[in-house]
């Protein structure tokens, strides 16, 4: 049966962090400060986790993004899905939450997008401050609670490649976090227009799939007004097929998987290709 409209929303604003307003997160073992003055909330098997993430990152090639991507990546399978880690809101103070003990697909995107370029922990704080955060400002206002937020907003992390990759990409414009009814998404989060391009689904055949990389970031479009995509995830390449690797929250999967990508794409209005830069100029 096909998924209503508005199980597709309730699906995207809980399943993908876009940052709506949340209740108390769970207590934490650790509170310490990022930087001297940014609260940071990370729990003690997350503490253990990021060293051990840390450690074989360091024996990969930084200079091989869908690599490090992919390994990285890989060392969340299984890792149980859980919405709205987050913490903060335009009326709630924002706070560097960092728990691995469980992902939403856009909180998954971060971890990893940040771990690839640390190689301790104050490194890896300070890239998923940048990485999360336009232009490093951690407050609410500037989280990026879009997916192409990545390509478009300032301080790009990303590179959007979805029309290099099939001549059949699409370009339209929305006005994100504006509803159909004139509301908002997002209270206190400014409507954004901007000009989104995807390659509807009947389009992405092999070929197409041959041209997507190890490690591009993959956003499921979708037709909804006010939203760019209703999840992410990671494109990796395997010996038994290309997968879309992420956090699903499929009553079937609950948890970070490998989903055969053609077949996963087949059901989705088409899909949104982000890929990483190499490294982001740091904010002053």
């Amino acid at each position: 049966m096909r998924r209503s409209a508005v199980f597709l929303l309730a699906s995207m604003l809980t399943a993908c962090g876009t940052g709506l307003p949340v209740g108390n997160t769970k207590a934490v073992e650790n509170v310490v400060s990022a930087n001297g003055h940014t609260p940071l909330e990370m729990d003690g098997y997350t503490a253990s986790k990021l060293d051990a993430l840390l450690k074989e990152r360091s024996a990969i090639n930084p200079d091989d993004i869908g690599q490090m991507n992919n390994l990285i990546s890989r060392e969340f399978l299984g890792r149980p899905y859980s919405a709205n880690r987050l913490q903060g809101s335009a009326t709630t103070p924002e706070a560097l939450v960092v728990d691995f003990r469980g992902l939403d697909c856009f909180t998954y995107l971060d971890y990893v997008e940040a771990l690839r370029k640390s190689n301790n922990q104050a490194d890896f704080f300070k890239n998923l401050i940048q990485t999360r955060y336009v232009n490093g400002n951690l407050d609410y206002l500037h989280r990026r609670h879009f997916f192409t937020d990545w390509s478009q907003a300032e301080q790009k992390l990303a590179d959007d490649v979805t029309a290099q990759i099939s001549p059949h990409a699409v370009t339209v414009v929305k006005r994100l976090n504006r509803k159909a009814d004139g509301s908002a998404y997002l209270p206190g989060v400014p409507m954004t227009e901007r000009t989104i391009t995807y390659i509807p689904s009947a389009f992405v055949n092999d070929h197409v799939i041959s041209r997507l990389q190890t490690g591009d970031y993959v956003g499921i479009y979708t037709q909804l007004a006010g939203l760019d995509v209703t999840h992410t995830g990671f494109f990796i390449n395997k010996d038994e097929g290309p997968v879309l690797r992420n956090a699903s929250s499929k009553k079937k999967n609950r948890e970070v998987v490998d989903s055969p990508f053609k077949d996963y794409i087949a059901k989705t209005p088409g899909i949104v290709v982000l890929r990483a830069r190499q490294s982001v100029p740091e904010v002053q």
